[in-house]
């Protein structure tokens, strides 16, 4: 008995805290999302400091990987289990993504936006998320992005509280984040959220996007203008002085052909390029995946390249996201 020496595990206390935040339970007033953006000062961007912290996303595997992902994973035995010839991997293993091979930096380019010099056009692809078919609940949207030949690009996450998505389903505000190959946060766009109760000429009411790259610099922001028939937007600078502008359809809701959105100069006399929603058949009525292709083009700024990538989204919200049908209760 006089052997036994008692011990004492020890736990740090920041692991015992826990912060417990009550959502607003009206949904009149707008949601506080300090926790999940911190608005950056507006000037140049600039590059984070060496050792940015990054992790490969899942299920994702970079263009500096081999691309035969080996289908086996070690068992600490002598002989490895391996799969029969003529074999698909298990359910819980991950099929390989080819990732557009990552530029060298570039002075005077945010760090990330490396790919946008080399595109003149890019792929929006949009998850499609069952569950919200099956319980009608409101998911995070993912997205991703390729090019041309089918490489991925980026990955898009949405990052808005579970109250927020379902309490104002399409009008939510949102933080979306831009991640590289190599799990590194690039880009963030944030959409603010605006009353629409008021008069919708009312400049309060108009919807807006600002994207920082990379986060904390602000290097423009995507306005909405009134207009009695069709969208309208104006793409700005950090300074937030127009640059460029969008003219979308009279119908956005057309049944059967693509919806086009040009990006034309100030004076609407030349065409820049265009945000063309694909029409996908059924799929585009049976769930909310929707696909988007940007064109733009080859020397166009880098900063205004992504700021017509991030108009995408906005007009992606605004006339194409579906909220799943609400059960009506007797």
């Amino acid at each position: 008995m006089s052997d036994l020496v008692p011990t004492v595990l020890e736990q740090p206390t920041g692991e015992m805290e826990t912060q417990i935040k009550s959502p607003d339970a009206q949904p009149d007033a707008p949601p506080d999302y300090n926790s999940h953006f911190v608005a950056g000062p507006s000037g140049p961007a600039v590059p984070p400091p060496a050792g940015y912290p990054g992790r490969m996303p899942m299920g994702y595997y970079g263009p500096q990987l081999p691309s035969a992902f080996p289908l086996y994973q070690p068992t600490g035995s002598i002989h490895p289990i391996q799969y029969q010839p003529g074999k698909y991997p298990g359910p819980s293993q991950l099929v390989p993504v080819p990732w557009m091979p990552r530029p060298s930096p570039m002075p005077n380019c945010p760090l990330g936006l490396e790919y946008l010099i080399q595109l003149d056009n890019i792929h929006v692809l949009q998850h499609f998320e069952p569950i919200e078919q099956m319980t009608h609940f409101e998911t995070n949207n993912r997205y991703d992005i390729k090019n041309s030949a089918d490489q991925m690009v980026y990955i898009v996450n949405e990052d808005t509280d579970d109250f927020t998505r379902n309490a104002y389903r399409t009008l939510r505000p949102f933080v979306l984040r831009v991640i590289d190959f190599m799990g590194r946060e690039i880009m963030t766009m944030q959409r603010p959220f605006r009353c629409t109760c008021c008069c919708f000429c009312c400049p309060s009411a108009r919807q807006e996007l600002e994207v920082q790259c990379p986060p904390g610099a602000t290097i423009g922001f995507v306005a909405e203008h009134w207009n009695l028939c069709r969208a309208v937007y104006s793409i700005q600078n950090e300074k937030k002085e127009n640059v460029l502008r969008v003219r979308g359809p009279c119908s956005t809701y057309g049944c059967g052909s693509d919806s086009v959105f040009e990006v034309q100069s100030l004076d609407g006399v030349s065409s820049i390029g265009s945000i063309i929603r694909k029409w996908n058949g059924l799929l585009s009525n049976m769930g909310d995946a929707d696909h988007f292709d940007i064109h733009f083009p080859l020397d166009l700024d880098v900063k205004m390249k992504a700021m017509i990538f991030g108009a995408c989204f906005l007009i992606d919200f605004m006339y194409f996201e579906r909220s799943p049908p609400q059960r009506s209760s007797r």
